[in-house]
């Protein structure tokens, strides 16, 4: 998967792909806890 050939100016590099960063692992988080209490579910 490549990026898009339009990138953001520079000048404000650190805050968009911190903020897409730390949305990635609050999604990744509850993909895992959502997993945790199926599985959990299912087996008891």
């Amino acid at each position: 998967m490549t990026e898009p050939t339009t990138q953001p100016p520079a000048d404000d590099d650190g805050s968009p792909k911190f903020g897409r960063l730390l949305i990635v692992l609050v999604l990744a988080v509850l993909l895992v806890v959502a997993l945790t209490f199926a599985t959990e579910a299912y087996y008891s």
